[in-house]
């Protein structure tokens, strides 16, 4: 992705020098684990949820009236990073992931609001069946999804257990971070699916060692367009876009707040992830994932998946 392109944004091509994490593979599948295998075995139903006037991608694990767990992915991503990993709750809850407007097969707005997507987590809830588990659902949220996760704690925490937010790096007053990406050009258009998943990288940039992972969701980034093939994600999304104030978000939730971090993150810096914790609710749970980059579901996949089953095992209280 160009300099000016990979501000704040979680996945997308390359179009600087180098190849991206696959060039090596020139379109073939890297080797995977059977642990990996036996996940995506358990396949989500799809469906599309209208909100607000367009149509959102929602994959469902798991069976209705159970407790609800809401996967919340970060920016330029979609649902299935989440595809390997929900499955290994899906035996004990009723389990959501959505792809917010403007990425992966979701429809694309002309404007794009926190508010506006704070409603597509909560229609996407409600069309899930959540409401008809007797307690309300837990919420998991990357990157940019941890900011709305922060925002559905802060407003609509009434309708929540607890929100954990994950790598979402909410900066010390006086620390200036990148802020979001503007784009001046449309998506690069490729002439051949391979060229264009040969591109793909992580943004922030970072390697990973699991490329069986990264190769599932590059393919799944990607779309047939007039000329060749290009990225899904709308390239102007972030234009008009305003977060507010983020640190008024993490001090004042509604409902139990949990932090979760990768230990080597780019973004989450020691420095942030004091402040953090200083600045939520004394008491929230704090989780750093060990060997693990910002894309932590991608770094340390079952590290997180243990993560995340033993702060559920406690937190929040019932």
């Amino acid at each position: 992705m160009a300099d000016e392109d990979r501000l704040s944004v979680d996945a997308g091509p390359g179009e600087g020098g180098g190849g991206g994490l696959l060039s090596a593979f020139a379109g073939r599948e890297p080797p995977a684990p059977d642990w990996f295998k036996a996940a995506l075995a358990i396949e989500p139903e799809r469906r599309f949820v209208p909100v607000d006037g367009a149509n959102i991608e929602v994959l469902t694990w798991g069976q209705r009236g159970k407790p609800g767990l809401v996967f919340l992915h970060g920016n330029g991503a979609h649902a299935d990073w989440w595809s390997f990993i929900a499955p290994y709750f899906a035996a004990d809850w009723r389990v959501v992931a959505l792809t917010w407007s403007g990425m992966g097969s979701s429809d694309w707005r002309s404007t794009y609001k926190a508010a506006s997507y704070a409603r597509e987590a909560l229609a996407v809830m409600d069309a899930a069946g959540l409401a008809e588990s007797p307690v309300p659902p837990v919420v998991v949220a990357h990157s940019f999804g941890g900011f709305i996760g922060l925002r559905l704690a802060a407003h609509h925490g009434d309708r929540l257990r607890g929100v954990a937010i994950v790598d979402a790096a909410i900066n010390p007053p006086g620390v200036v971070g990148d802020g979001p990406p503007t784009r001046h050009r449309p998506n690069r258009v490729y002439p051949t699916f391979e060229a264009a998943l040969a591109r793909f990288r992580l943004v922030p940039i970072q390697s990973c060692e699991n490329l069986f992972a990264v190769d599932f969701i590059a393919r799944r980034s990607i779309k047939k367009v007039d000329g060749g093939y290009s990225w899904k994600f709308d390239p102007f999304l972030w234009r008009d876009f305003d977060l507010t104030d983020l640190s008024a978000l993490l001090s004042a939730p509604k409902c139990p707040l949990a932090l979760v971090w990768g230990a080597n993150s780019s973004l989450v810096t020691p420095e942030v992830a004091a402040y953090m914790a200083a600045t939520a609710p004394p008491g929230s749970p704090q989780l750093e994932i060990p060997d693990a980059d910002h894309h932590v579901m991608l770094d340390q996949p079952l590290a997180f998946v243990a993560g995340l089953r033993g702060l559920f095992a406690g937190w929040p209280a019932r």
